[in-house]
Order: C-alpha cells, then sequence, then structure tokens
C-alpha cells in the first residue's frame, strides 16, 4: 500500500470485506498514516463506524449500508460513496445522500471471475440517470481507460491492477496519460 500511495492516486478505498471490524480498524489506523504521509485522501470502505472513530471523512458503501444508516451517521461524513449494480441503484443512492457511485464492473475482472462486464453501455446509462459524479470499476486498465471516459465516466477505479502491479507509479502515470 506504501508503493500505490507514492503514486499519488486520488484516493486509496480500503476495502476489506474478510476481515473483522476489529482487524479493519487496525489495518485502516495503519494506512491512515501512511496515506497521511503522502498526501493521499483514505475512503474507507463498509465499516463506517470505524471510520468516524478514526475521523476518516470518507466511505464507501454497499448500497445496503448506505440504506440502513442513520441521518447523523450520514452527516458525520463529507463524502460518502456507493457501489451501484444498476441504474435503480444509482438513482436511489443518489436520493440517500451519495456524493458519487462506482458502476461496474464494466469489463471482465479476476475479481469477478467467469461473470461478463456490463460493458460501456451500461455505464452510459448509469451516467445519463444522475448529476452525481460516476466512477467506473472492473477490468480497467491503461489500455482501455480512456474509452470508458468518452462513455462518460468522471474518473476510474481500479483494484487488482494496482495490488499486483510491480511499478504503481508507473501504472499511475500511465492511467493519467
Amino acid at each position: 500500500m506504501t508503493r500505490i500511495a507514492a503514486g499519488h492516486p486520488d484516493s486509496i478505498v480500503l476495502r476489506e470485506k474478510d476481515l473483522s471490524e476489529d482487524d479493519y480498524f487496525a489495518l485502516a489506523m495503519r494506512l491512515q498514516t501512511v496515506c497521511q504521509e503522502y498526501g493521499v485522501p483514505l475512503t474507507l470502505h463498509s465499516f463506517y463506524q470505524a471510520a468516524r472513530e478514526l475521523g476518516v471523512g470518507r466511505v464507501h458503501l454497499p448500497l445496503s449500508v448506505l440504506r440502513e444508516m442513520s441521518a447523523e451517521d450520514k452527516a458525520f461524513f463529507p463524502v460518502i460513496g456507493v457501489s451501484c449494480h444498476s441504474t435503480a441503484d444509482a438513482v436511489e443512492a443518489q436520493q440517500l445522500g451519495a456524493a458519487y457511485i462506482t458502476a461496474g464492473h464494466i469489463f471482465e475482472t479476476d475479481c469477478k471471475a467467469g461473470l461478463p462486464g456490463r460493458g460501456l453501455d451500461f455505464l452510459r446509462r448509469v451516467k445519463s440517470c444522475v448529476t452525481i459524479p460516476v466512477y467506473a470499476i472492473g477490468g480497467i486498465s491503461p489500455d482501455n481507460a480512456k474509452e470508458v471516459i468518452h462513455a462518460g465516466a468522471d474518473g476510474i477505479c481500479i483494484m487488482s491492477g494496482f495490488m499486483k502491479s510491480q511499478d504503481p507509479s508507473g501504472l499511475m502515470a500511465a492511467l493519467r496519460r
């Protein structure tokens, strides 16, 4: 994660669904220090109570979690992102106060092995039904990032590409180009 932070992405989302909340909290605390060192905003995923305890104002949530959050909890976070897999999800997320959404998965990806990507037309449909930023996720690489942006995405999210990269700074530079 230090190598990824050194590449200065726009944000790092700590998505560790297999950890207990206590283990997630401990990892988030360590990553928070790394992100502060490199000036990279940290976004915590799913465990919004851990984010509150750590003073992290950015969370990314499954739609089901956002539905259950209290108004008080939502008010703590200046930035709430939501994962969306349909236009109906996107509209609901916006109505519930999401600041942005991720739409995916756009292309085939190892993270969703065996499932075909939803494609660029899906991205266009999602983008057309909301006014908040839409970030594309799933199978995005330097080879197809430009297509995704041209299809209307406000930005891109990459997980396995960074985790597998021996040169995250080089990958970041290629993506920005």
